[in-house]
């Protein structure tokens, strides 16, 4: 037993066939409802925030290179700290690890909304509260990714991922609304300057402190090591870094990943661009119409969780991951051509749509086929290349929205997505790697195994 009061949570994992047979842990649904509702209150703030800057930088700046800069900063952090994270994540208790981290953001926040009362809003120093938070990320993601299938018995980790999603997304369809309400009253009271963050920043404190206190609550043993591991913290990295190289299907995803966030999140993330240039109507209407974009997202990302959870739990996760990535691209090309702002809003809708049978599936298949003592390492490095991905599509994407139209930028990068994704899949090392991947998560049982990859499904952009 831990001093949690917890068991520790043995290293090797249980064969598939043995999945339905293991005994679930003591008060395991608890727990995990605890640990869901506390992620979940604190991502609401996280959110508000992440809405309510963005629209600022938007609607003050429209400037491509100002959201190249905000990439930069809110992304690349993260990566670097992930390097570690996913180290400490196998090595430390992932609860505190996680409360840890969610302090540390909303210290950085809380300062920098009492330095705005005092008057000053140099951008600056927004990007600096963006890289601290960018760095906590790095530390929280891996953790949180590797505690859930702590917590949560094998058999059930697909439904509790797709619920996980459903309920992000439904926060996700509430923020933009809430933060768009909160910024256009705080907006109209400070003349539209940067003072208008402050209330918002305010209730990401106050959000971050509730998250940290209902994990509190929840006991959270060591993970055990095998014995044949090796304990040393560089021997942990470098091991880590082994075990990707060496996995064909871990190796195969994170290129996968990269592709995903090059070519469809980094260009999707200069669509309000796109939508007060385009389709301009003012500072006060502009606020709005940034809001229905992201709540139209949100709406998609919430039924598409929910089809997930519901319909999906037993179906072939890679074909979910191959179908939706492909599908991305074309969506991309469409919200380029959309003539309208109510079709551009549409499209942002299935784009929301398509997010869960991406992220679920992924997630889901690195937590059944990655052995526990290296979930954290493994989900570090996914962060890691999310992390940079999504700067480096935005160091190229970013400038040239102010030179061509964005709406050229969304055209392009969806077929070229549509190009590369397919030759990620049908290469003969991307064969290889959805056949392991198979065989990892299903025991090698076509029966099992759902639909060939061939045959189904599609694309993810954030989460």
């Amino acid at each position: 037993m831990s001093e949690d009061g917890d068991a520790t949570v043995d290293a090797a994992s249980p064969a598939p066939d043995a999945v339905d047979a293991t005994p679930d842990p003591p008060h395991w649904l608890r727990k995990v409802i605890l640990f869901l509702s506390g992620q979940t209150i604190s991502l609401l703030g996280s959110m508000l925030v992440q809405y309510a800057v963005f629209w600022y930088l938007t609607i003050e700046y429209r400037s491509g290179v100002i959201m190249m800069l905000a990439a930069v900063f809110g992304f690349l952090p993260q990566a670097v700290i992930s390097i570690f994270g996913g180290v400490w994540a196998d090595r430390h208790n992932r609860k505190y690890l996680i409360m840890a981290a969610d302090a540390g953001i909303a210290a950085s926040t809380l300062v920098l909304a009492l330095v705005m009362l005092s008057g000053y809003d140099a951008v600056w120093l927004i990007f600096l509260t963006m890289a601290v938070r960018s760095a906590g990320a790095g530390i929280q993601m891996p953790a949180v990714s590797a505690l859930i299938p702590q917590i949560t018995p094998a058999r059930n980790l697909m439904r509790v991922n797709g619920i996980n999603g459903s309920i992000q997304s439904a926060m996700a369809l509430l923020a933009p609304a809430a933060a768009g309400a909160i910024y256009a009253w705080s907006s109209s009271r400070n003349d539209g300057s940067a003072a208008s963050l402050v209330p918002i920043f305010f209730i990401d404190v106050v959000t971050a402190a509730i998250g940290i206190g209902l994990l509190a609550l929840i006991p959270v043993g060591a993970v055990r090591r095998a014995s044949d591991v090796p304990s040393g913290y560089f021997a942990d990295l470098v091991d880590g870094v082994r075990y990707v190289a060496h996995h064909a299907f871990v190796r195969w995803l994170l290129v996968l990943f990269a592709i995903i966030f090059v070519l469809i999140v980094a260009p999707s993330n200069l669509t309000p661009l796109m939508l007060v240039r385009t389709f301009d109507a003012g500072e006060q209407q502009n606020v709005i119409n940034l809001a229905v974009l992201e709540v139209s997202f949100s709406i998609g990302m919430v039924l598409g969780g929910i089809v997930v959870a519901s319909f999906f739990a037993k179906r072939s996760r890679i074909g979910m991951i191959i179908v939706s990535s492909l599908v991305f691209g074309i969506l991309s090309i469409g919200l380029g051509l959309s003539p309208s702002i109510w079709l551009f809003f549409g499209f942002m809708f299935l784009v929301g749509l398509g997010v869960p049978f991406f992220s679920t599936p992924s997630m889901t298949l690195l937590q059944e086929t990655v052995e526990p003592e290296r979930q954290g390492r493994v989900f570090g490095f996914v962060g890691i290349v999310m992390a940079l991905a999504m700067p480096i599509g935005m160091v190229i994407f970013g400038p040239l929205a102010d030179l061509v139209p964005i709406e050229w930028l969304l055209v392009g990068a969806g077929v070229l997505t549509f190009l590369v994704v397919g030759g990620a899949v049908w290469l003969p090392a991307g064969r290889r790697a959805v056949t392991a991947a198979r065989e990892a998560s299903h025991g090698g049982d076509p029966a099992s195994a759902g639909p060939t990859a061939d045959a189904a499904m599609r694309a993810d952009s954030s989460s």
